[in-house]
């Protein structure tokens, strides 16, 4: 199953917003360095999901806003 995600990193709080059954909008506290924004959002996933962190991967956008993840 593929999600869509639009990404803010370096906001004020954490928060998800659904805009459709595979479609999100996160905010992320974390800065889009070194990965920590794509990690957050994993983390923001997993628990939305209730799945583990291990089933969720990043198939496109690592250096972009809009990504594209999958539950594996």
């Amino acid at each position: 199953m593929l999600f869509k995600v639009k990404v803010f990193p370096g906001s004020k709080k954490k928060e998800i917003i659904v805009k459709d059954k595979n479609s999100f909008e996160i905010k992320v506290k974390s800065k889009p360095k070194r990965g920590l924004a794509n990690k957050e959002v994993i983390e923001i996933l997993s628990i939305h999901l209730k799945v583990p962190i291990s089933r969720i991967r990043l198939i496109k956008g690592h250096k972009n806003r809009n990504k594209i993840f999958e539950l594996i």
